[in-house]
């Protein structure tokens, strides 16, 4: 019985805590204000030739993904087959 009221007492602090947030400008987005870039974050953010040689391939990165959930799935396969394959003989015996 506790644990109803427990929670019960927590949803209404929830409710009654959101509802206070309704006003005004206190409703605005909690990331603030958009602003834009400067210049040097713009050159920062900008493709570099220097840099390119270590930027992994998304087909190659794509592929090796692909290999990894194949053999996923094979373990995981082997393993369900596995403890079929033991508790079918467990009945047997």
């Amino acid at each position: 019985m506790a644990f109803l009221l427990k929670n019960n007492s927590i949803s209404s602090h929830l409710r009654s805590s959101s509802q206070k947030m309704d006003g005004g400008a206190l409703s605005q987005s909690r990331r603030g204000f958009h602003v834009e870039l400067g210049a040097r974050e713009k050159d920062l953010l900008a493709e570099n030739d220097a840099l390119r040689r270590f930027k992994s391939h998304k087909k190659g990165v794509r592929q090796l993904k692909r290999v990894g959930d194949v053999i996923t799935a094979v373990v995981v396969a082997g393993c369900c087959y596995e403890i079929y394959a033991r508790a079918t003989i467990k009945k047997e015996d």
